[in-house]
Order: structure tokens, then sequence, then C-alpha cells
């Protein structure tokens, strides 16, 4: 017997008996098996694109591996696609097959005992992601953006009613 997620056992509690149901289960079940599967890769892929930017700075990393790195890198972890997201279906396509191959094709050109040691680097650097200084740095310049807007709109209110 399968097992089943919380969500299977609800959908269950209206279809219960029916043959029908059996299937529908099963092929709820392969959905989120399929679902997990890809959520799993996504998650590789987004090490490994980390990886391939800590590679590209290596000096034991080909030049011409470091070029396409390089390249792959940015445009990952860059906010301007080829196609833009707004664009139905096709706009996740070069997210979904240009960076996944790109990262395929330098992870081919990198020596293999660097790239794991870079893999390493990069699980161990999202299993811990934050960064107290950079968030305090953060907050205080958002408070001081708050406190000078503040004042300007305060001044500028004030003189207002100065006329």
């Amino acid at each position: 017997m399968q097992s089943l997620s919380g969500g299977d056992v609800c959908f269950v509690l209206f279809c219960v008996g029916s043959e029908q149901s059996k299937k529908v289960i099963i092929m709820t079940s392969k959905i989120l098996r399929l679902i997990s599967i890809t959520k799993q890769w996504a998650r590789t892929i987004k090490r490994d694109v980390h990886a391939v930017w800590l590679a590209a700075r290596d000096p034991c990393t080909p030049w011409f591996a470091k070029v396409i790195a390089l390249v792959v890198a940015a445009y990952a972890f860059s906010p301007i696609d080829l196609i833009p997201d707004f664009i139905p279906v096709l706009g996740y396509l070069d997210d979904i097959i240009l960076v996944p191959l790109g990262v395929i094709l330098v992870v081919k050109l990198i020596p293999p005992e660097v790239m794991d040691k870079h893999r390493e680097v990069a699980d161990s650097i999202t299993e811990h992601p934050t960064s107290q200084i950079a968030a305090g740095a953060i907050i205080i310049i958002w408070i001081i953006f708050v406190t000078f807007g503040s004042w300007l709109l305060l001044r500028h209110i004030s003189s207002y009613r100065s006329l």
C-alpha cells in the first residue's frame, strides 16, 4: 500500500468505495511524487549555479570554463531574461531550459574535484543563508531613509502652513 499525504486523505473522504477513487488516489500520489522530484531538481540546480559561481573564481578552473561559468551564473542570478517572464509559457522556458543546460555544460568543463569542493561550500551556505550583520545594515539603512523622508515631509508641510 502506498503512503498518502493529508491532501490525499481529504480527497478520499469524498470518493470512498469506488474503483475510480483508487485510480485517482494513485494518480494523485504520482503527481505528488513528480512535484517532489521537481522540487529536488530545482534545489540541485540552484545549488549548482552557486557552485558554478564559486568554481569560476577558483584558480584550478580552466579559463574557458571560467568564462562560461561567469556567463551562466550571471544570467541565472540576473533579473533580466532573454524572454520576459510575463509572456505566458515562453517566459519561463529560458529559466527551465537555458539555465540547466548552461549549468550542465559548465559542470562538464570544470574538473570534478573542483566542482565537488564548491558543491559542498554551496550546500553549507544554503543551510545557513542568513547574515545578521547584513540584516542589521539593511535595517539601519531603512531607518535612515524613513527618518530622512519624514524630515523632508514635515519640512514641506510646515512650509505650506507658513504661507
